[in-house]
């Protein structure tokens, strides 16, 4: 049995957390075909309430931390999301036009291009799908859509004032 690497979050400064759900998957559940890079390659439906007091921005990512690279394989990074939203439905991880927002984008992935692209893992055991919706004090990272996805967790980790995580797995 081989012994699965810690979430990347453990080693960030600690943030308050708050409520987040999906309507097709629950915490440690299975990832439905429609979510998977070779199936639908849908993103999720997300859902989130009780950010913290002073968020002015959001952003959602996707992050494999079992992927055999030594630094994990990001699936998907929505930024600069307005303050208020409170949902990003089934497939918004499809372009830029499906993201609330004049100023949102998609940044770019470990895969080629600027969208969600779902579950894609080697045979072998199941991996984890780490959703993570990041509460923001500023309302626009200073990232663009060609910033390499580490560039933007580390602007991630010096703005972020509560994240709440929701892990998915899949295996082939």
């Amino acid at each position: 049995m081989s012994v699965r690497p810690p979430l990347p979050y453990e080693f960030l400064p600690q943030v308050p957390s708050f409520p987040l759900s999906s309507q097709d998957f629950a915490e440690g559940g299975t990832l439905g075909e429609e979510f998977i890079h070779a199936g639908g390659n849908l993103s999720p439906q997300l859902a989130w309430s009780d950010l913290p007091e002073g968020t002015r921005g959001i952003a959602v990512t996707c992050y494999d931390p079992d992927a055999p690279t030594g630094s994990g394989w990001w699936h998907w990074l929505a930024l600069n999301l307005p303050a208020d939203t409170v949902e990003l439905p089934r497939g918004a991880g499809s372009s830029d036009d499906t993201l609330p927002g004049a100023a949102s984008f998609h940044g770019r992935t470990d895969f080629p291009g600027n969208k969600y692209d779902g579950a894609a893992p080697p045979p072998g055991a199941a991996h984890r799908y780490v959703f993570a919706v990041h509460a923001l004090d500023v309302e626009k990272l200073d990232v663009t859509a060609d910033t390499p996805a580490a560039q933007v967790g580390f602007n991630l980790t010096f703005h972020t004032l509560g994240r709440a995580l929701l892990t998915g797995e899949y295996g082939v």
